[in-house]
């Protein structure tokens, strides 16, 4: 916590603290402040190939608050404090985190090595763990955040602001036809934590594996193995495809006696999870693809409503009419199940469609293809891993939001990739 790389270390190390006082994903908020002031009298400041895309991103967000008031056709609701919170917070959010790469990139190997950096996201990956297991064993645990208690009712009721704000082990849901807990601690949603545990668990692994020692070898090895728990108490099939293809990547990508070695072990975890009692839930999870009726039905609105503004999109989320079993537009006695689901909450990609366009989009997507195409080339661990996670954010964009915590590890990583360069 000394020296000028203060903030990241109580971003990444202090996390824990951030969530139990109920800044968690605003944490990089608070901290792009001083950042910021740090970063101004380092002038002049180095940029990271790319720049110009997130800042183009940035632009058309600005623009795009221009149509907060307006209301696509298939969606409902008018102009108020909720639909400008939240996109006031999603610029901050947007803007924050450039500021941290800039912040890293300007960073000397002296004042922040890369190996305390990445083992800085294994702390966090720890952080994850324990929090994923706190929401498989004790569910209900919850409590109002000393952040809750100073805002107005108004803001802290507003559910954006509501699952940021307030400290919660798990999101309980019906995945499997039937009411069940999924981890969510210490992010503010269960998909957040199932996006975080991958990306974390990479630099895990490079943090502690590949560059540590036999105790170190031996401690990732056990917190991966207690990972498992959550990872499949989460019933992400994300999260599942994602590590499934993770661990394709790095089989293709690396050779000879490693890539021997990495299949062994694969081969042996597998065979010992099939062994295990929790098998038997990943296969009824996959028997329940329920989600994907309602996945269908929110993007097919989110398209439709994008088409009649493609260029800068609505600043903001909308509510469609109905949902994907009923045209009803709310919740009543006898359909339980009608609700409001919001646009472009299944994934980053359709997201960004809708509060940005289609071109907020395609920004998006160039920005982490460039960083791939760039470092594609880099085969330390630090650029495999980094490219991994680049990968990895191309995948989520279809099924996770990338806000709030997910866009921050992105971006971490993102830099870790421009420092290794």
């Amino acid at each position: 916590m000394r020296g000028p790389a203060w903030p990241i270390a109580a971003l990444l190390v202090g996390y824990p603290i951030w969530w139990a006082l109920g800044f968690g994903g605003l944490s990089v908020v608070v901290l792009a402040v001083p950042m910021t002031v740090l970063l101004w009298r380092r002038r002049p400041i180095r940029v990271p190939p790319g720049f110009g895309l997130w800042l183009l991103l940035l632009a058309g967000y600005l623009v795009s608050g221009i149509m907060l008031a307006e209301t696509p056709p298939g969606t409902y609701g008018e102009l108020g404090p909720g639909r400008i919170v939240g996109y006031a917070m999603r610029l901050a959010l947007y803007t924050a985190v450039l500021i941290m790469v800039l912040y890293l990139g300007n960073l000397t190997e002296r004042e922040l090595p890369q190996l305390r950096l990445v083992r800085m996201l294994g702390v966090l990956f720890v952080t994850t763990v324990a929090g994923g297991l706190l929401g498989v064993f004790l569910p209900g645990f919850s409590y109002t955040s000393p952040v809750e208690w100073v805002l107005p009712r108004w803001l802290s009721e507003n559910p954006f602001v509501q699952n940021l704000i307030h400290p919660t082990a798990a999101q309980t849901q019906k995945v499997l036809g039937y009411a069940m807990p999924r981890p969510e601690a210490p992010f503010e949603w269960a998909n957040a934590w199932g996006n975080n545990v991958s990306v974390l668990l990479v630099w895990a692994v490079v943090g502690w594996w590949v560059y540590g020692g036999r105790r170190h070898k031996l401690f990732v090895a056990a917190m991966i193995a207690l990972a498992a728990i959550p990872i499949v108490y989460s019933l992400n099939r994300g999260l599942w495809i994602g590590l499934g293809l993770a661990i394709l990547y790095v089989i293709i990508r690396v050779g000879g006696r490693t890539r021997v070695v990495l299949c062994g072990a694969v081969a042996a975890a597998a065979l010992a999870f099939v062994l295990s009692p929790l098998a038997p839930l990943v296969v009824q999870r996959l028997d329940k693809p329920h989600s994907n009726d309602i996945r269908a039905f929110t993007v097919t609105a989110t398209l439709a409503a994008a088409r009649h503004s493609p260029v800068i999109g609505y600043g903001n989320t909308r509510n469609a009419m109905g949902n994907h079993r009923s045209i009803t537009t709310g919740r009543t006695d006898w359909c339980t199940t009608c609700g409001h689901p919001p646009l472009g909450s299944d994934g980053q990609l359709w997201l960004l469609i809708i509060t940005q366009g289609f071109t907020g989009a395609a920004l998006y997507v160039a920005f982490f293809v460039g960083a791939i195409r760039r470092h594609w080339s880099d085969r330390s661990p630090i650029g495999l891993a980094g490219v991994l996670v680049m990968g990895l954010v191309l995948l989520y964009m279809f099924v996770y939001d990338g806000l709030v915590t997910p866009l921050g590890l992105y971006l971490v990583s993102f830099a870790l990739l421009w420092r290794n360069a």
